[in-house]
């Protein structure tokens, strides 16, 4: 790679709008409902995942023709805001932002969304119906993630355009049901675009994912372990050395199933007392506020609905501030001692950092060559019965 950095790559072009930097593409093209939808190249989501997907690798993903998707739960408005108007600096290819749908802001970020121009609204809870038609009506791309056939259907008689349906397999949050069962329970439940998520890295993945009826493939852990991944360097190194059983499902760090690298802080966190861990969530609940400037009040709004939203106990609502901090400590500021990674089952086979580029012209054209290869195969007629 070269000293620019990938922020710098997008220059401004003669009418104010950033160029793509120019690339080998792929020499074919994987047309679907998810493409079509979102006006992009290729069926590849870039997951919103928190203190990772920030303005550089959402428009690494954009400008290589798949879908990025910024985070903003970690974030505040103002946060959201600059990071909004980064993205559109770095890349002029449609993009989109997480929302916490029971986020006590979630109608100010709406209209940010609607105001930029935002071309995707995902959701990592499902968002109410009239959120739904406010986005639509302004153009907005509504696609809430879900786990499982019946959320499927309650988003899409809402209105929903598309879905996430991420499998066991997937990293942080997940469910207990894997990709190749969730998937087909959800693709025979509702007619629109599903997107397939938790255990994809490839293109095998993806040629799979389009057999099956999907539309196309997410994935964050394999975004993740890439150039434009802000994670430090160290930590790269931690997740490229780990294998396939090395990921573990915890409901210690903030109450509910967690798919994380299997590490000693996680080793104490599942043998640590249920005040320990309490008392520490208390504390990481304090650095929350301090580092989002949130008042007190809107922390308890936010834990009121979220207790409500996912039938949560107030221990659990308490301990919902563990997932940020420790994320970021792990995720940012390097601390795989004192911090959490979230991590995908791929992990164990993931071997290499490419850049985003790299990563989807491989994936898609890989796709292409396996879906090939299977047309190419001989049917022969049955034999007839003597």
């Amino acid at each position: 790679m070269s000293g620019q950095r990938p922020e710098e790559a997008a220059e401004r072009n003669h009418a104010g709008r950033p160029s793509t930097p120019e690339r080998n593409s792929v020499s074919g093209r994987l047309r679907t409902p998810l493409t079509e939808l979102v006006g992009i190249e290729h069926p590849v989501v870039q997951t919103g995942m928190g203190w990772v997907a920030g303005p550089r690798l959402v428009a690494a993903t954009a400008n290589a023709g798949g879908l990025g998707i910024l985070a903003s739960a970690t974030m505040t408005f103002e946060e959201l805001e600059a990071a909004v108007a980064k993205t559109k600096s770095l890349t002029g290819k449609p993009f989109g932002v997480n929302i916490r749908a029971d986020a006590t802001d979630a109608g100010e970020r709406i209209e940010l969304l609607i105001r930029e121009q935002v071309r995707v609204a995902s959701f990592a809870l499902a968002p109410k119906k009239d959120l739904i038609a406010r986005l639509k009506d302004a153009g907005v791309v509504v696609v809430p993630s879900i786990g499982a056939a019946k959320h499927a259907v309650k988003v899409a008689s809402w209105g929903a355009d598309a879905v996430i349906v991420q499998g066991g397999e997937g990293g942080g949050h997940t469910g207990p049901v894997a990709t190749t069962l969730l998937l087909p329970s959800v693709l025979d439940a509702v007619d629109i675009p599903v997107i397939a998520a938790g255990g994809f890295f490839d293109g095998r993945g993806l040629a799979a994912a389009l057999s099956y009826g999907a539309a196309g493939v997410a994935m964050g852990t394999r975004f993740l372990l890439t150039q434009e991944s802000t994670v430090p360097e160290a930590v790269k190194q931690e997740y490229l050395a780990r294998g396939l059983q090395d990921t573990v499902v915890s409901v210690k760090v903030d109450g509910m199933p967690h798919r994380m690298l299997n590490t000693e802080l996680v080793t104490r966190l599942e043998h640590s007392g249920g005040w320990r861990g309490l008392s520490a969530a208390v504390s990481n609940a304090a650095k929350f506020k301090s580092m989002t400037g949130m008042k007190w009040s809107t922390l308890m709004r936010d834990g009121l609905a979220m207790r409500k939203t996912k039938d949560l106990s107030w221990s659990q609502v308490v301990m919902a501030a563990n997932s940020a901090m420790l994320t970021k400590a792990g995720l940012v500021e390097g601390r795989t001692d004192a911090g959490v990674l979230p991590a995908g089952q791929v992990t164990g086979i993931i071997d290499s950092l490419p850049t985003v580029a790299e990563l989807i012209d491989g994936i898609v054209a890989d796709a292409l060559a396996r879906i090939e290869a299977v047309s190419a195969l001989t049917i022969e007629p049955a034999a007839e019965a003597h």
